[in-house]
């Protein structure tokens, strides 16, 4: 027999992309964007003050190319850019080809000798018709209309290194701005404009893909060499992204306890406020959870029917413990080696139930989280002495439960309790006997002695807006959004003072909205008409991921028909470019987590509310099949993007952690629970979160006596997303109005309103 030995076939490794992000929200999406445009390759991330230039060019040699991403700030300020304009100017022997975007281009061109400018007319969120030469980047391609986000562009040379490849007209606003270029020697090439943003047409993944062609035609007739690859690179450019992990054989679903015990009520005309009543809303001194979906397009109503022992876990930021309530006996648990969010993830592990499939809330947390708990999530750092007397966190854990379908009219009254708990049956008979009735209108008397109503200072509101525009104009931020407190005295002398129960039935009445809430988990209570769902995930297997932006609202009245809301909202520049800048920045949040499977349902649809119009994008993420998030099972993958979702981006603007850095300098004081989120995290692992605004909220001092305060005190936050197109005074007027719909249920006196 003839054994001759088989020729050993060369291994061909995928492509390696070294993407540097200098700090932006868009960063994953440029990510994505370069797999879909070339799908074999492998993409490691790093930010560009990892290391320095002598530290990471002996590992270049393993990349076939780079990608310098968009960023905040300016190219010429070495915070802002870090390793970047070193990549310009590498010896000759590590040269290797580079295409940047937006940042990546001013650092390239002003390494050159191109001028910076700033532009005159600022392009946030703006989309412009892109001319080009045809060449190169532009090979093939056609018609591009291109999103712009910067406020700084350079002015090329004559005769330089560099040669212009694609420009926009901005006309009398500042004439024709470079919007490509390249080398004339090196292989490096870069657009100014943002080819991963969702509203990019014709010029983006198109001119991935032929920068990847001219990449690799030069790596050919310069004979570089790619170096096999070397796990021992992984400690310096980390794990490829995306995180996943892959499950081969794909996972056992984790095992319910038990079934949830239910019993189903039909009855179209029971009012939501008569339950809540019946449970025991009216005693302000026991705890209280509702998830109110008071208008359309709310459907499910949830009510937290607690008990003495029912879980409150709260937790402050920076504390190395979370305080766990049952009654009146309260205690201390070390986090360990575990976050907040992580504890809370090994919680829920232990309890796992199945319900029926028609409702979103079996059991589970319902509560609130903070604006700063999301801001330590960023790594920013909180102002020093300024800890919320609010818990940061503050969750109950739920395990007797009634669901009200608005469509239907059917109430599920449920127990998660794993013995067989007659609460159900007892419960459902007595809501049997419950008046079949609407609200009635909610009226209370108009106290003797008004509320002291504590505005922002109008001149210090304006000067901040002032330098929030400055921040914009240099490159910092392309929207930041601005916010303040107004703070409610009623004085105890006076002789009627509303529960704060009857105060939400007033809130909920003049501003119905689809996501309100009343909640009272000491020591904070929260009422909120809130207009927005901020993320809500299913159930596994197969979790989907939902934000539903608003940016643009209009309120309305006889003359504002659908045609001219859509008018004033989609065809609005502004209005358009902020709800922009959001939707790319949730999808860079969503492609964080799941990897590139995030596709915008709806951008910048009109929609009807009970009282007005809204512009609201639908951005949907969910994981591959078969996969997970980092080594954390499906059912933790809504909780995930959670933690990685906040701050909102609505509430901060873009690039998310440099806007919350230059909001913790505009702002006075901390936000606390306004511009939070509030919500639930269901047993069955879907959760539904909504986005703390039109809501005030208030400090329970239950450890003093009624007697030693001296007034009931109450906090509204408002504030609008500034722009370069914002104006002082506009802004201030929007704000105030922002106010009215919850200083209504204080009877504050119109003059205090203006």
């Amino acid at each position: 027999m003839n054994c001759k030995a088989k020729p050993k076939t060369a291994t061909i490794e995928p492509p390696r992309l070294l993407l540097i992000d200098s700090y932006d929200s868009f960063t994953f999406n440029l990510a994505s964007l370069c797999r879909q445009a070339i799908p074999s390759c492998i993409i490691h991330i790093i930010k560009n003050d990892d290391y320095t230039i002598r530290e990471l060019q002996p590992y270049l040699g393993y990349f076939s190319a780079i990608i310098v991403g968009p960023g905040p700030g300016s190219p010429d300020n070495p915070q802002d850019i870090g390793i970047v304009k070193d990549l310009w100017k590498i010896e000759e022997g590590h040269v290797l080809p580079i295409f940047g975007v937006c940042l990546g281009l001013q650092s390239m061109g002003i390494e050159f000798g191109a001028q910076l400018q700033q532009l005159r007319v600022v392009k946030h969120g703006q989309i412009s018709h892109i001319e080009h030469t045809g060449t190169d980047l532009f090979h093939g391609i056609g018609k591009v209309d291109a999103v712009r986000y910067h406020s700084l562009h350079v002015v090329l040379p004559e005769n330089g290194e560099l040669q212009p490849l694609a420009w926009a007209d901005d006309g009398i606003e500042n004439g024709r701005v470079i919007m490509a270029t390249k080398h004339t020697k090196r292989p490096f090439w870069s657009v100014q404009y943002h080819p991963e943003s969702v509203r990019t047409e014709g010029g983006g993944a198109d001119v991935v893909r032929n920068f990847w062609n001219l990449a690799q035609r030069w790596t050919r007739e310069s004979g570089r060499s790619i170096r096999s690859w070397d796990s021992v690179v992984d400690r310096v450019a980390g794990n490829p992204w995306p995180h996943l992990q892959s499950h081969s054989p794909p996972p056992t679903p984790s095992p319910y306890q038990s079934n949830v015990i239910t019993a189903i009520l039909d009855s179209p005309n029971l009012s939501i406020i008569a339950v809540c009543e019946m449970l025991g809303v009216l005693i302000e001194s026991n705890p209280f959870v509702l998830l109110d979906s008071a208008a359309q397009p709310g459907r499910f109503s949830i009510i937290g029917a607690l008990m003495p022992e029912s879980i409150q876990i709260t937790y402050s930021v920076g504390d190395s413990f979370i305080v766990i309530k049952r009654g009146q006996a309260s205690t201390r648990e070390s986090l360990g080696t575990h976050d907040i969010w992580s504890w809370l993830a090994g919680f829920m592990r232990a309890h796992k139930f199945r319900g029926h499939e028609e409702i979103p809330f079996w059991g589970g947390f319902i509560g609130q989280i903070n604006y700063e708990l999301g801001v330590h999530s960023l790594q920013v750092p909180l102002r020093e002495n300024s800890k919320n007397r609010h818990p940061d966190l503050n969750f109950v854990f739920v395990e007797r439960s009634i669901v009200l379908d608005s469509i239907t009219g059917r109430l599920y009254i449920q127990s998660i309790i794993p013995h067989d708990d007659s609460w159900v049956a007892e419960t459902k008979t007595r809501l049997t006997t419950l008046p079949q009735r609407v609200s009635p209108v909610v009226e209370y008397e108009q106290p003797t002695e008004p509320p002291i109503i504590t505005f922002p200072s109008k001149e210090r509101y304006v000067s901040r807006i002032n330098e929030a525009k400055e921040h914009l104009f240099a490159g910092r931020s392309y929207e930041l959004c601005l916010t303040a407190h107004t703070h409610i005295s009623i004085p105890k002398s006076s002789d009627y003072i509303p529960s704060s129960w009857e105060r939400y039935k007033l809130l909920r009445q003049n501003n119905p909205a689809p996501h309100s809430a009343y909640l009272r988990l000491q020591p904070t209570t929260l009422l909120s008409s809130s207009p927005e769902r901020f993320l809500a995930f299913s159930r596994p297997p197969g979790v989907i991921c939902q934000l539903r932006p608003i940016k643009g609202t209009v309120r309305k009245a006889p003359d504002i028909t659908r045609s001219v809301a859509e008018e004033l909202l989609a065809g609005s520049v502004k209005e358009v470019a902020e709800n922009l800048m959001i939707v790319d920045l949730i999808r860079h949040d969503l492609h964080g987590v799941v990897g590139d499977d995030v596709q915008v349902k709806k951008f910048c649809n009109v929609e009807e509310y009970e009282t007005v119009w809204q512009l609201v994008s639908v951005i949907e993420g969910k994981l591959p099949r078969g996969t997970s998030a980092s080594l954390d099972p499906e059912s933790e993958v809504g909780w995930n993007v959670l933690k990685r979702s906040l701050p909102p981006g609505i509430m901060t603007g873009a690039p998310k952690k440099r806007s919350v850095e230059i909001l913790q300098t505009l702002e006075d004081h901390n936000r606390s629970v306004y511009s939070g989120v509030f919500g639930y995290w269901c047993v069955s692992g879907s959760g539904d979160w909504s986005v703390t605004i039109r809501s005030c909220f208030k400090y329970d001092q239950r450890d003093v006596s009624l007697d030693q305060c001296s007034a009931e005190e109450w906090t509204i936050g408002a504030g609008g997303a500034i722009t370069a197109l914002s104006n002082a005074e506009a802004e201030w007027d929007e704000m105030l109005i922002k106010l009215q719909s919850v200083l209504r249920i204080f009877r504050a006196a119109p003059s205090t309103l203006k």
